[in-house]
């Protein structure tokens, strides 16, 4: 693989995708891949991410308080390179935007073949799996970009 820019997604963009974009972000030595993250949903369009999720981000020094929520629009299959979706719903509803065999080739799962649980629901302890599942796999995006 070789690098390029990224963009997570999720359902809300409030939860995983922030905290996806905020490692990922934190990770990337080259300041030049420009990193985002969208909801397949535009239910929370301009809100900041959830509050646990800012607190466990915080909690290992990333600081993703300035972000808003967006949904995913088709444009971001020309800004982007790398789209990583937390879940099979989600890898669908991009899959159903994509125009062509290039756009779809973009899109994975963030951990392979499972799936980032939505900690929305949960408590605090949901966050703090959901940040370490995610912050191994941005890990493992990265060592892929160096071979």
């Amino acid at each position: 693989m070789v690098p390029g820019n990224v963009l997570m997604v999720c359902l809300g963009n409030i939860c995983r995708s922030p905290l996806a974009h905020g490692i990922f972000q934190d990770l990337v030595t080259d300041r030049n891949i420009i990193v985002d993250s969208a909801g397949t949903a535009n239910y929370h369009t301009g809100a900041a991410p959830d509050p646990r999720s800012r607190e466990i981000a915080a909690q290992h020094g990333i600081d993703i308080s300035q972000q808003q929520a967006r949904q995913f629009v088709v444009e971001d299959f020309d800004q982007f390179d790398y789209i990583y979706v937390m879940d099979y719903s989600n890898q669908q509803n991009v899959l159903r935007l994509a125009r062509n065999d290039q756009d779809h080739a973009k899109v994975h799962l963030l951990l392979g073949n499972a799936e980032v649980e939505d900690p929305y629901y949960g408590g605090k302890e949901g966050f703090a799996v959901v940040f370490n599942k995610i912050q191994k796999a941005c890990q493992q995006i990265l060592e892929q970009w160096k071979n």
